[in-house]
């Protein structure tokens, strides 16, 4: 048996392809199939099983179209209420994937109808095991329970707490152990290592769902560490259940000058994917920073601030406009029109935003770093901390403001008509806040800095 890792690290989340040699089980894939399509196709293998640990809450699924492509069975819950045709599976099913041995094992807490897989292979390497836990057993913690309804969440997470017990004791402790989050994914929760592989023995000594011996322990800190989630989460799995065609990935033709003047001046939103410095120093007035790449979370913050289904173009150089495109089609935002730059890029280049619709206003805010706050901040400014409240509580700078990134469009008018120095943990989140703000004409300030240099730079901060 060899398994085949396809991670998508702008979610936090990882597909897997799992063989003989020759056929070929697919778990968990994400929308754009093509990069599993290609793993298969440079190892030889025939994809005949496409399996789901649940419907996802956090992308839509490519499972389907991957199945019907490939005249592969789709493996699903048989208490999911789907709109497509599948092979309805449940707890303690077993199948045959060439000579992989696939046993189905349920394990409720992610979600009401959670599976995970359980894979052998008597036949060729001494039965080796592996485990493809999706969203129940992740390393070092397990997935969040929340995602549901506050009304189960509870529940959810004592489930939680007897599934992953379960999955450890379905398996011998050498099998290795593949989750589907865990990897950045918000839908974790709870303290996950930033394993690159465990098992299920390493998981029995090491996470605290599995060494916890208080079942109500675990529940109430598992409980307590509930965060905030995209608001996208919530249009996720009705998507899946409804069964999601096929995706397109095509960069569309650039849209003309006097169409995205129209849309600026019509308020839709246009996303700059340049640099957050670059956009700060100059940019088209109504635009909105959502800087791409740079281990940034540009997919789950576009998806949460952005009210969604609305109008979208994307405004950077091509290759990033199409790598945008791809990830923003595995949350459910489809056929974004784009106007491509041309221009010098970097921090400094405008990367030709003024060819791109002449005539229209340009706006600009200044940047710095936390000496610039120490040194230009005026009595009446306003420090606006934009992250989580978690963090904010954890430690935050004297006297700011907590309002966080995804907040801040319905909380504008809160805020206080003076000078407002924006910051975040990183800079990103920020960045995505001051355009916010300036797109609302209000003065602002980018602090891109990172919170933790903050107090050594002699800014005050409480914790």
């Amino acid at each position: 048996m060899d398994v085949v890792v396809i991670e998508t690290t702008a979610l936090g989340d990882r597909s897997y392809l799992v063989h003989d040699g020759s056929v070929a089980l697919v778990i968990d894939p994400q929308r754009d199939i093509d990069r599993i399509e290609s793993a298969a196709a440079e190892a030889g293998l025939r994809i005949t099983h496409v399996a789901e640990t649940h419907l996802h809450n956090d992308y839509v699924t490519g499972g389907l179209v991957l199945a019907q492509k490939h005249g592969a069975t789709y493996l699903v819950n048989a208490a999911d209420a789907v709109s497509f045709n599948r092979l309805p599976v449940s707890d303690g099913q077993v199948l045959s994937v060439g000579r992989l041995q696939v046993r189905v094992v349920a394990t409720p807490g992610h979600t009401h109808t959670h599976l995970s897989y359980v894979v052998r292979d008597d036949t060729h390497d001494g039965g080796t095991e592996a485990v493809f836990s999706g969203g129940s057993l992740l390393y070092g913690s397990v997935g969040r329970t929340d995602l549901v309804s506050p009304n189960d969440t509870a529940k959810l997470a004592h489930e939680q707490y007897s599934s992953v017990r379960r999955l450890a004791s379905s398996a011998s402790p050498n099998a290795a152990l593949y989750p589907t989050h865990g990897f950045g994914s918000f839908c974790s929760i709870g303290p996950a290592s930033r394993l690159g592989k465990s098992t299920i023995g390493e998981q029995a000594a090491q996470n605290h769902a599995l060494t916890d011996p208080s079942e109500d322990h675990f529940v109430a800190e598992l409980l307590a560490n509930i965060t905030e989630y995209p608001a996208y989460y919530a249009h996720m799995s009705p998507l899946n259940a409804a069964g999601p065609g096929p995706v397109q990935l095509a960069l569309p033709d650039s849209v003309d000058p006097a169409e995205l003047s129209r849309r600026l001046n019509a308020g839709e939103w246009v996303v700059d994917l340049r640099h957050r410095v670059a956009f700060a120093n100059n940019h088209l007035h109504g635009s909105v920073s959502f800087e791409y790449g740079s281990g940034s979370n540009f997919t789950s913050y576009i998806g949460w601030v952005i009210p969604w289904q609305q109008p979208l173009t994307l405004l950077g150089p091509e290759e990033e406009v199409g790598k945008a495109i791809r990830d923003l089609a595995r949350i459910g935002i489809e056929r974004p029109e784009a106007a491509v730059v041309h221009g010098p890029g970097g921090q400094e280049g405008d990367g030709g935003v003024g060819a791109l619709a002449p005539g229209s206003p340009h706006s600009r805010y200044p940047h710095g770093d936390w000496g610039t706050l120490l040194k230009d901040r005026r009595p009446e400014d306003v420090v606006l901390d934009v992250r989580r409240p978690d963090e904010f509580e954890v430690s935050h700078i004297k006297d700011a403001l907590n309002v966080p990134v995804y907040g801040l469009l319905q909380r504008i008018t809160e805020l206080p008509q003076c000078r407002i120095w924006v910051h975040c943990a990183t800079g990103y989140r920020a960045s995505v806040a001051a355009s916010l703000l300036d797109r609302a004409g209000r003065k602002v300030v980018l602090i891109n800095a990172r919170y933790k240099d903050a107090a050594g730079a002699g800014i005050t901060v409480t914790s």
